[in-house]
C-alpha cells in the first residue's frame, strides 16, 4: 500500500509540474493561435500518434493488416507518418500515466470524464480558437454536435458524429404462432405473452423449461419504463455498468425521471413481472452474451437487445443451429396506460469518446496544423469514404451517393473503423455495410426514445457521481424486487439528496441545458 501511495504522489507531482509548464507556454503571445502558420508542404512527413481504446482484427488476423491501405493513403495524401496506438485493456491507466509523465499522444479519443479531469489540470489544448480552421470537420459533424465538446466553458474536446441508438424487444415469433398469440403491443399484452411463454410450453417439448423475458441488467426493462415516460438509467447491452441517465428533455423542458411520479408506477409494473416469475432470475448479473446464449438455446422467448447482436449472419447461424425452427422478430415498444411508448433512451450527449489534443501542441504549430488537416480530410466525402469503406474501385464502388462494397472490401475493410476519427454517417454507413440487415437497422433507428442530457453535463465539485449512480441502481432494484416497499420511495430521494448531494447535480443539469439553449 505504501509503494502504491508513493507512486500516486509521484504521478500527481509530475502532472502538476507539466500543468505549470503548459500554463506559462499558453501565456506567451507569440504562440497565440492567430499567429500559428497555415498548413504547408513539408520535406519530411510529420509524425502523428493517435491513441484510443480498443483492438482490431483484420483479414490477416488480430491487429492491423500487413498492407494497411488506410494508413498508407492518409500518409501519402497528407504527408504524415501516422502511428496508431490501440489499448485493449487498462486504457485509462495507461493514458493517465502518459499524460502525467509529459509524453501525451498527439491525438486521443477519451471519455467525457477524462476530458473534464485533464481540462481541470490544464493539460488539454483549448480548441475554440482553432475552430475556424476546422471547417470540413464542423460541417460534417454539425454545429450542435460541436458544442458538446465544451467543458468548463472551453472547447477542450471535439465530438464525433452522432451515433445510432439501438435496442428493442425481440420475440420468438414461432412461439407466438405455436400458442396462437399475436405480437404484444401494450404493457398488459407483453405481460400476458411472457406469462404464456413461461407456463404454456411454447416450444412444445412437454416440459416446463421456458421463461418470458431476459436481458442484461436493468436495460432489460427499458421499454417497460419507457411506457411510463421514464428511464431508470441503463447498463450497456453487453452488461457493462454505465452511468444513470435520468435527465429527460420532455416537451422542451428538462426534468428528472427519479422525481417523476410515473417512476413509482413503472417500478410497480416491473415488480409485477418479476413476482409472476416470467423474468430471468439472473438478468441483473447477465453480461456479455449470457442472456443471448440463454435465449438462443430456447430458454427465453423475449430479449432486449440490438439488431447487431440478434440478426447479423453470425448470430443467426448460432440460433438456427440450436433450433432450426426459431424465428426471432423485432417488437415495437409497448404502449403504457397513457399511450406512451419509448424503446429506451436517446442520449443527446456525445455518442462516442471525444477527440482531444494535449496543450503541448501549442509549441508544435506544424504538427498541430497537420492534425487539423487530418481531421478535416477524414470529414470530407473522399476522406470519410476511405476510413469507412477503403479504397475506391478496390474495396467499394460509388455511383453518386450510392456505395457498393466489393467482395474484396468485405474481406479487407473490417478494421477501417479505427480511422473514423470524426465519425461517420451512421445510418447510411450501417445499411451499406450490412445490406441484408438494412430493414432491421432502420426499424430500430425509427423507434421513439426518451431524449436524455446527462452526458452533456459537467460533474460539479462535491458530487460523487459513481457512488450516487451505484446507490440509485441498487435502490431501484430493491423496489423492483420488493425488498423495499414503494411507499418508502420518498425516503430514497431524501437520502439521495442528503447523503449524495444530488441537488448539486440537478443544478448542474439545469445550468448546462440553459447554456446550450436546449429548452424551448
Amino acid at each position: 500500500m505504501k509503494l502504491k501511495a508513493v507512486t500516486a504522489i509521484l504521478l500527481v507531482a509530475s502532472l502538476l509540474a507539466a500543468c505549470s509548464g503548459n500554463k506559462s507556454q499558453s501565456e506567451n503571445p507569440s504562440e497565440s493561435p492567430s499567429n500559428a502558420p497555415s498548413p504547408s508542404a513539408s520535406a519530411d512527413p510529420v509524425k502523428i500518434e493517435v491513441m484510443q481504446e480498443g483492438s482490431v482484427t483484420s483479414a490477416d488476423g488480430p491487429g492491423f493488416p500487413k498492407d494497411d491501405f488506410v494508413k498508407k493513403e492518409l500518409n501519402k495524401k497528407l504527408n504524415i507518418d501516422l502511428t496508431m496506438t490501440l489499448e485493449a485493456s487498462e486504457f485509462a491507466t495507461k493514458i493517465n500515466t502518459r499524460m502525467a509523465g509529459g509524453t501525451p499522444p498527439d491525438l486521443m479519443l477519451i471519455s467525457k470524464d477524462q476530458i473534464q479531469s485533464y481540462a481541470k489540470n490544464g493539460v488539454l489544448l483549448d480548441l475554440g480558437p482553432y475552430l475556424d480552421k476546422l471547417g470540413d470537420y464542423s460541417e460534417f459533424v454539425g454545429a450542435d454536435e460541436v458544442k458538446k465538446g465544451v467543458v468548463a466553458g472551453k472547447q477542450y474536446a471535439l465530438p464525433r458524429t452522432n451515433g445510432l441508438e439501438v435496442g428493442t424487444y425481440w420475440i420468438r415469433k414461432d412461439w407466438l404462432d405455436h400458442l396462437k398469440l399475436s405480437p404484444p403491443t401494450t404493457v398488459e399484452e407483453l405481460f400476458n405473452v411472457a406469462k404464456a411463454f413461461t407456463e404454456n410450453d411454447p416450444d412444445g417439448n412437454g416440459k416446463k423449461d421456458t421463461f418470458g423475458i431476459t436481458g442484461n441488467g436493468i436495460s432489460t426493462f427499458s421499454p417497460l419504463f419507457g411506457a411510463f415516460g421514464v428511464t431508470p438509467g441503463t447498463t450497456a447491452l453487453g452488461g457493462s455498468t454505465e452511468s444513470a441517465p435520468v435527465s429527460i428533455l420532455k416537451d422542451g423542458k428538462v426534468g428528472n425521471a427519479l422525481y417523476d411520479p410515473a417512476m413509482k408506477d413503472a417500478l410497480t409494473e416491473v415488480k409485477k413481472f418479476i413476482d409472476a416469475g416470467v423474468v430471468d432470475p439472473e438478468f441483473l448479473s447477465n453480461k456479455g452474451n449470457t442472456a443471448k446464449d440463454k435465449a438462443f438455446q430456447g430458454k427465453f422467448g423475449i430479449i432486449y437487445d440490438g439488431w447487431s447482436g440478434m440478426i447479423k449472419e453470425a448470430a443467426v447461424k448460432v440460433w438456427k443451429e440450436a433450433n432450426p425452427n426459431a424465428d426471432w422478430a423485432q417488437l415495437a415498444a409497448p404502449k403504457g396506460p397513457n399511450g406512451l411508448q419509448f424503446a429506451g433512451i436517446d442520449d443527446l450527449g456525445p455518442s462516442y469518446n471525444l477527440l482531444a489534443l494535449p496543450k503541448t501542441l501549442e509549441k508544435q504549430p506544424e504538427k498541430l496544423n497537420k492534425i487539423i488537416e487530418l481531421l478535416n480530410y477524414v470529414s470530407t466525402t473522399e476522406g470519410n469514404r476511405l476510413v469507412d469503406y477503403g479504397l475506391e474501385n478496390v474495396h467499394y464502388t460509388a455511383s453518386g451517393d450510392t456505395i457498393t462494397i466489393t467482395e474484396q472490401g468485405k474481406k479487407e475493410n473490417g478494421y477501417t473503423f479505427v480511422y473514423q476519427f470524426t465519425g461517420r454517417p451512421e445510418l447510411t454507413y450501417l445499411q451499406t455495410k450490412f445490406p441484408d440487415q438494412a430493414d432491421y437497422i432502420n426499424f430500430e433507428a425509427e423507434l421513439p426514445r426518451l431524449p436524455v442530457v446527462d452526458k452533456l453535463v459537467d460533474i460539479p465539485e462535491g458530487y460523487m457521481k459513481a457512488d450516487a449512480d451505484r446507490f440509485v441502481q441498487e435502490q431501484l432494484t430493491n423496489f423492483m424486487y420488493g425488498k423495499t416497499p414503494i411507499a418508502e420511495y420518498d425516503k430514497f430521494l431524501e437520502t439521495l439528496e442528503n447523503t449524495f448531494s444530488y441537488k448539486l447535480y440537478t443544478d448542474s443539469v439545469e445550468k448546462t441545458v440553459a447554456e446550450l439553449g436546449l429548452e424551448k
